[in-house]
């Protein structure tokens, strides 16, 4: 069964029922969160399973998909693993495709899905050039996960340990460490816990050069290993 028709027909039964899914979010965790708080144009779908064929793998290669397929394995020890599967640098937008259908309507018209490319279209040349800088060496830290989101670029281990603002004349870091969690002794980082923010933590770093190239990765770092 295609993973598209079905990842869609979930999408479309949570965006027509969106009070029946707070309804149930608020009995089973004893919350009351109401329905206009909830960025339903986030809303995805995630399949897990051990295996998937490769039609289904070729399915999921656009750039835009609110769908992921996640691979996992229970070993001998009980232990689990998850392993994302990874499209392969699709350009191509599902939107082109997805009219064909009426489920597909209601989710295209409600879901965005963004791309790095959203984000690299606000900054300048020379900012886009330190934010190419930043990522590569955050990479290099180890197993990290670049993903789009609707206000931030996240970088993520097994969380979000840091995530990236590309503004047009500067980057923002948002790391995610509490306060008095980062060892900060040029004292660069803004306490953000007490007021609105876009990233995950409480610590923000602003910057429009690579002068404190090395000190601010540093700072990454620390959260990349808490995290």
């Amino acid at each position: 069964y295609s993973v598209i028709d079905q990842g869609y027909a979930y999408l479309a039964l949570l965006l027509n029922n969106k009070a029946d899914f707070i309804l149930e979010y608020n009995e089973n965790l004893n919350e009351t969160l109401k329905k206009d708080t909830i960025d339903w144009s986030q809303s995805k779908v995630i399949f897990i399973s051990p295996l998937f064929t490769t039609y289904q793998k070729q399915s999921i290669n656009f750039k835009d998909l609110p769908i992921e397929l996640w691979e996992i394995r229970k070993y001998n020890n009980n232990s689990i693993s998850y392993t994302k599967l990874q499209t392969s640098g699709a350009s191509e937008s599902i939107k082109t495709i997805s009219n064909a259908n009426k489920k597909n309507d209601i989710v295209g018209n409600e879901i965005q899905t963004y791309t790095e490319d959203d984000h690299l279209s606000k900054g300048s040349e020379e900012i886009l050039e330190l934010y190419d800088k930043y990522k590569n060496a955050i990479l290099n830290l180890g197993d990290v996960d670049v993903q789009p989101k609707k206000k931030y670029i996240a970088f993520i281990n097994s969380t979000n340990f840091v995530d990236i603002q590309i503004q047009k004349k500067s980057l923002k870091f948002h790391i995610n460490l509490k306060i008095n969690e980062l060892n900060d002794s040029q004292n660069i980082a803004r306490d953000v816990s007490e007021i609105g923010h876009f990233g995950n933590g409480d610590y923000e770093i602003q910057t429009d050069n690579d002068d404190n190239f090395d000190y601010i990765l540093s700072l990454i770092k620390q959260s990349y290993k808490k995290n």
